[in-house]
């Protein structure tokens, strides 16, 4: 698990929001001197008019990969079901070419019911659900390695949620990162359970990055509650930033932090 503080950004103008002040944004963010910039992978808005404006992930961060020079781009999460493994595979590679490099390949089962009814997929059961994310992530992996040209780094996989009986136990077998929105009790159960599938199969939980989802828009708050995550072994922490008001003062302010505890 890398020593680094790195500071996220899931950027949920994704929806309500026009793509011209989405591109302000992802500038404006990776100048403000943010690590990681987020998206999310739906297909229509979670609040609000449910009928609003949206645009489409990977589209997105194709547009994203050369819009920016600096910061890590990727989804918070994609769903394992929207996209063949094999396919979602071969973009990523793209993306992170594109990029040079800096793809982070968030993914999870999905929930978010309304998606999967109006474009045609199989909603099934939270548990099926997994099932197949379990399936879908060797193949995927497997696919970095027949492609050609072949990833340009070993394409990190973050894992969110925090199911103790298969989520955790794909994060110990794949992922790099796991992430998850916790309070202090709760980040330690968890994490207690990750080092035990890590322990089943010989891996060192010291290898995977541990991410914390901050809510809240008093900064005094979040960064009380990003000191105790970091003194439990969080090192990677994410905000939202929300349209229509973009209001960058907690993001501020955890730079300002992050840079301070150098």
């Amino acid at each position: 698990m890398t020593d680094n503080i790195r500071i996220g950004v899931q950027f949920v103008p994704q929806h309500h929001a026009s793509y011209q002040a989405i591109r302000d944004n992802v500038v404006r963010l990776e100048d403000a001197g943010v690590d990681i910039v987020y998206n999310w992978d739906h297909f229509y808005p979670l609040s609000g008019d449910p009928d609003g404006t949206h645009y489409e992930c990977w589209t997105m961060l194709g547009a994203w990969a050369e819009q920016t020079s600096r910061v890590e781009i990727g989804a918070l999460v994609t769903c394992n079901s929207y996209r063949n493994p094999d396919l979602l595979a071969d973009m990523a590679r793209t993306v992170d070419h594109i990029s040079d490099g800096r793809l982070i390949l968030g993914i999870g089962s999905g929930w978010f019911e309304r998606d999967y009814i109006e474009y045609g997929y199989e909603f099934g059961t939270a548990g099926s659900r997994l099932d197949d994310l379990g399936d879908a992530l060797p193949r995927i992996t497997s696919r970095w390695g027949k492609l050609n040209p072949a990833p340009l780094r070993d394409i990190p996989i973050l894992i969110g949620g925090g199911g103790e009986k298969k989520t955790l136990r794909y994060v110990a077998q794949y992922a790099s990162a796991w992430h998850y929105f916790v309070d202090v009790a709760s980040y330690r159960h968890k994490s207690e359970v990750l080092a035990r599938h890590c322990a089943d199969i010989g891996r060192d939980p010291k290898e995977i990055e541990h991410s914390a989802g901050l809510r809240g828009d008093d900064a005094d708050e979040v960064l009380a509650l990003a000191d105790q995550l970091l003194a439990e072994g969080v090192r990677q922490f994410t905000v939202n930033l929300a349209a229509p008001d973009y209001d960058y003062t907690v993001i501020d302010a955890l730079v300002r932090w992050r840079d301070g505890q150098a």
